[in-house]
């Protein structure tokens, strides 16, 4: 009887950590914009703002990837900076460039080794480019050299070009998460092409809200980006989106907690 006592206790404590376990998964989770650069010193797309976002405790830090003329890959938002052709300057020239908190335009090499010794996880969204053979190379030489840092599971790959998407589930590893940007495939067709879930705007999702939920069922994954208001935040955490991008980490948690 007593051994009975002991198996049924036990049962019910290995269930109570899937409970738990499940519920932490589930848990909505926080990605930096650009890293957190809203704060002291930070800039966009600098290592300091990928500091800053593993400094507190976000699931990711979302950053922008270029080629550059020579083929080198460069971290920056826009197709242009400072009046430099992120695809028509050399990485030589770009990496000159100040960012607005005095650090220069980082390479994605300096980008990734700071990543390495950061908790966070690197949310890489490739530009989409002037040519599909350019996005090739780009997603080739990427995936090279996030292999050859050890750091293939550390690394989400996002874009809004379908191509880009597409060349990524061709050659990056098995299991890699890889989510597309533009907003223009049901979950269904995600499922497909083999994505692994939605990374749509706000308002897509706003406008398709069963979405979500399809894509749940799908078992694809759900990020919205960029969400900057508690509203917002309130009504996707209520619709179990698994992951939301902001420019407001700090905001964000404070609300997933208080929930």
């Amino acid at each position: 009887m007593k051994l009975l006592t002991m198996k049924i206790q036990r049962i019910i404590f290995i269930a109570s950590l899937f409970v738990v376990t499940h519920h932490a998964i589930a848990q909505t989770q926080t990605i930096a914009h650009r890293g957190f650069w809203k704060t002291d010193a930070s800039a966009e797309n600098s290592l300091t703002s990928l500091v800053k976002a593993d400094s507190i405790g976000c699931y990711g830090s979302e950053f922008d990837v270029w080629l550059a003329e020579d083929n080198e890959l460069v971290v920056n938002h826009d197709s242009s900076y400072q009046g430099k052709s992120m695809e028509k300057t050399p990485s030589a020239e770009l990496v000159t460039l100040k960012l607005k908190n005095g650090e220069n335009l980082p390479t994605l090499e300096q980008y990734l080794k700071k990543g390495k010794t950061l908790k966070t996880r690197l949310i890489l969204e490739l530009k989409a480019h002037s040519t599909p053979e350019r996005e090739t190379e780009a997603v080739r030489k990427i995936i090279a050299m996030v292999k050859s840092m050890e750091l293939t599971t550390k690394i989400e790959y996002i874009s809004f070009s379908l191509h880009a998407i597409k060349e990524f589930i061709r050659l990056a590893p098995a299991g890699t998460p890889i989510f597309y940007l533009e907003g223009n495939l049901s979950p269904q067709q995600l499922k497909e092409i083999g994505a692994t879930g939605a990374d749509y705007h706000l308002n897509i999702f706003r406008k398709n809200p069963n979405w979500i939920a399809e894509c749940h069922e799908l078992g694809l994954k759900v990020n919205v980006w960029t969400v900057n208001k508690s509203e917002d935040f309130e009504w996707l955490i209520s619709n179990k989106a698994d992951y939301i991008t902001t420019n407001e980490p700090v905001l964000l948690q404070k609300t997933i907690k208080s929930k």
